[in-house]
């Protein structure tokens, strides 16, 4: 038994040497060649980050502030960063409450003004026109998405009142809910700020379903339109009689297109309404070989060969863009929810 103890001891100690060696050789190969990415230093740089506007009521005024850093903490809490000398800060301590309003590309300019001046020298609540939520908090009649919050804590960084607040009631306007009654960010499409540039970005394009993107792809990854890129209108006429069977062929090879092909960016297809008959179709193509590819497909094959007989006339009519960064940005909405 004492043998068979020291020749496991000696075999597991061999294992050990082998496996460091093997680590140290690893660890010694990857640093042998540079890494492509770039030292940039310790910055914070998760964003974007919704852009909202945060309202509390400071020594009895309603006061608004737009604010970009926010953040979950679990599945039941939110933490909001102010920087310490915000007049804002006074109100949402002496309250413990306050509402975060999430902002629309309506109310954007509202917002951009209410981050630019300070509430402790202009009276800034008549900015926006709002209600009292039920939790006692101002909440933005224009926001399509309002949450009214209790602080549960306040975590104290250098310069900053991080508070973190449990949501009381969250209010959201009839348009930005689907037909279950559940939030469609596609319709809300909340503006997004981001830090190294200041700047406001747009939300809307579905990429696909979280953890079920192979099985409800909502738009595949779109490539950038090259110096060979495609503009083109589509100008059909199609016979009365065709028009409804016309129709169901254009939606199906348009959803499919832009759904799973790369090189198709856009398919905007309008009617005329004194002549519905005539459809014009704008079309973006990254580059001629996404065109071709587009083409050779059989969702296009399928849309050809099933309405060449509902068309009675057809004109192709390529174009240049104007101004190129002016395109229209497709999205499609998940079929299943």
């Amino acid at each position: 038994m004492n043998m068979l103890k020291s020749a496991c001891c000696i075999l597991f100690s061999c294992v050990l040497l082998s496996c460091g060696t093997s680590l140290s050789e690893n660890a010694s190969r990857q640093n042998e060649t540079e890494m492509d990415k770039k030292n940039i230093g310790p910055l914070v740089a998760l964003y974007p980050k919704p852009l909202t506007v945060v309202g509390a009521e400071v020594a009895g005024k309603v006061n608004w502030l737009v604010v970009g850093h926010t953040g979950i903490i679990g599945h039941d809490r939110i933490l909001v960063s102010l920087s310490r000398n915000h007049y804002t800060c006074r109100g949402i301590r002496q309250s413990g409450k306050f509402s975060i309003n999430l902002v629309s590309r309506d109310m954007l300019p509202k917002a951009d003004y209410v981050g630019s001046v300070s509430g402790s020298s202009v009276d800034k609540s008549e900015v926006f026109d709002y209600h009292w939520g039920e939790n006692g908090t101002p909440v933005i009649d224009m926001s399509p998405l309002s949450m009214e919050c209790d602080v549960v804590d306040v975590y104290e960084t250098d310069g900053f009142d991080n508070f973190i607040g449990s949501v009381v009631n969250t209010y959201a306007s009839s348009e930005v809910l689907d037909e279950h009654g559940q939030l469609d960010y596609t319709r809300l499409k909340p503006m997004l700020f981001e830090s190294p540039t200041y700047s406001y970005l747009a939300t809307g394009e579905v990429i696909g379903r979280c953890l079920r993107l192979d099985k409800e792809p909502g738009m595949c990854a779109k490539e950038a339109m090259g110096a060979d890129g495609i503009v083109r209108l589509s100008k059909i006429e199609v016979y009365p009689e065709f028009l409804d069977a016309y129709m169901t062929y254009a939606v199906e090879v348009g959803e499919i297109s832009l759904r799973t092909e790369p090189g198709v960016l856009t398919m905007y297809a309008v009617g005329e309404k004194e002549n519905p008959c005539r459809i014009t179709i704008l079309e973006t193509y990254a580059s001629r070989a996404a065109y071709e590819r587009h083409i050779a497909s059989d969702h296009f094959r399928k849309y050809k060969q099933g309405t060449l007989h509902m068309i009675k006339s057809l004109v192709l009519s390529d174009q240049t863009p104007l101004n190129p960064e002016n395109r229209i940005n497709n999205f499609i909405q998940s079929v299943k929810r």
